[in-house]
This record gives structure tokens, sequence and C-alpha cells, in this order.
């Protein structure tokens, strides 16, 4: 099946931080502050797609007060690091939240990412992914992590539920 046809049914994303929201790489200030570097545009996206109501969660194996910031200023309430066995920890949030396995996207780029990938609606990586990870994508975007891909598979989904750009697409 085409990957635009399972779009239709999305109303919820779950993004890996590290390699997906960032660009994987990790700075470290005097061994003790984490600085990942991101895509403002990308974030525009979350923080958009949130008020248009669809549902966000990070889950991610990195961890740090720069995750958790970064996306409550974006509104994203759901955000899991430190995440050993990621997948244990999805199936718990999407007990928790009723959600249907054909309603999410999800957005990996290594190999902790792919058990969840075979359990999603749609399963979509950056351009640099692992290959074992491109192996499942229902879309590999033409981006890199941190680099814009979040933005790419959101305003995919938001363009063709016609909630992309409008009125309230205009004010941050």
């Amino acid at each position: 099946m085409n990957y635009k046809v399972k779009l239709n049914t999305v109303n919820t994303f779950i993004f890996d931080y590290d390699g997906v929201i960032s660009d994987g790489f990790i700075y470290t200030a005097n061994d003790e502050i984490i600085i990942r570097s991101g895509n403002v545009k990308d974030g525009y996206a979350i923080q958009y797609a949130i008020k248009q109501g669809y549902n966000v969660a990070i889950l991610s194996g990195g961890s740090g007060s720069s995750i958790e910031s970064r996306m409550k200023m974006l509104g994203v309430e759901d955000v899991f690091t430190g995440a050993g066995n990621k997948i244990d920890i999805y199936n718990t949030y999407c007990a928790k939240k009723h959600l249907k396995k054909e309603n999410i996207l999800y957005m990996g780029d290594d190999i902790p990412d792919y058990d969840i990938m075979q359990n999603v609606g749609v399963a979509t990586c950056p351009s640099d992914a692992a290959w074992e990870i491109k192996q499942v994508a229902d879309y590999i975007s033409d981006k890199q992590g941190g680099k814009g891909c979040v933005r790419d598979v959101i305003e995919q989904v938001l363009r063709l539920h016609g909630k992309w750009f409008n009125e309230h697409s205009k004010v941050w």
C-alpha cells in the first residue's frame, strides 16, 4: 500500500529524539551540560500539529533536561526519555491513551526503533537512518535527522488533512 494512503488515518505522531529531532550530535560542556542541535522548522511543525489536535509524543533512549525543556516549550506533554526498551514504553503509552496502531506515525533512525516501526500504521525515518530501519520504513524522508525530517512528515499529514496552511498556521 502506498504510504500516502496510510497518512489519511494518522492522528498521532511519535518521534525518537536523538537522530530524528536532533541531528544526533551531542556536545558536552564542563562534562555536565548536554547540548543537542535541531531544526526550528521541525519545532514549528510539532507545536502546530498539537494546536491542530494531533497527539505528539517523544520516545527516546537519550535523556537530559534539554529534551524535556525543548518539548515542553513546544507543548509536547508525553515525553519518555531514558527508554531502555522502547517497545514496552510504546505499548504502555498506546494502551493508556487508547491509541490504535493504524493511527500512529512513528519516526525513528536506529535499531532500538525497529520493533516499534513494525507496530505502527506508518513507519518513517530520516534519510540518514540505519540500513535496518530503512528496510522497514514505509517512507524515508529526503531530510536528515535534525534537518527537517520531522517537519516533512508532519506537513505531509496536515496537508493531506487540509490543516496545514490556514489562518491558524500564521501564529506561532
